[in-house]
C-alpha cells in the first residue's frame, strides 16, 4: 500500500512557476508508476503527467513544454515543475499511484490509479 502526500500548491499570477511535490510512504514506491492529475472548479478530473518506475513520462497535450514531472526515488518524491502558469491552470491537483498495466492511451486515466493524494490548491490569477 502507497500513501501520497501533495504540498506546494499557493496562488501565484499569470506566467509564474510553482513545483508540486508529492511524497509517498512504502517501500515499494519505486515500483509505482505516478501521475498528477487535476481537477478544474466544475469541471471533471483530468490527466495531466506521469512518469513511470524507470523515468519515462507522459503529458497531457495542455502540459507538454510548461510542466516537468520528475521522481527521486530516494526520497520517495515525485514532482510537477510548473512554469508559464495560466488561469486556466486553476485547479486541485492530485497525484496518485499505480501499477496496473496499461496501455499508452490509458498513461493519464485515472481509473488505472489506485492510490490517490488529498489534492493541493493551486490558483493562477489573470
Amino acid at each position: 500500500q502507497v500513501q501520497l502526500v501533495e504540498s506546494g500548491g499557493g496562488s501565484v499570477q499569470s506566467g509564474g512557476s510553482l513545483t508540486l511535490s508529492c511524497a509517498a510512504s512504502g517501500n515499494s514506491f519505486r515500483t509505482y508508476y505516478i501521475g498528477w492529475f487535476r481537477q478544474p472548479p466544475g469541471k471533471e478530473l483530468e490527466g495531466v503527467a506521469r512518469i513511470n518506475s524507470v523515468g519515462i513520462t507522459t503529458y497531457a497535450d495542455s502540459a507538454k513544454g510548461r510542466f516537468t514531472v520528475s521522481r527521486d526515488n530516494a526520497k520517495n518524491t515525485v514532482y510537477l515543475q510548473m512554469r508559464s502558469l495560466k488561469p486556466e491552470d486553476t485547479a486541485i491537483y492530485y497525484c496518485a499511484a499505480g501499477r496496473l498495466q496499461m496501455t499508452v492511451d490509458q498513461h493519464l486515466l485515472p481509473a488505472k490509479y489506485l492510490y490517490w493524494g488529498q489534492g493541493t490548491q493551486v490558483t493562477v490569477s489573470s
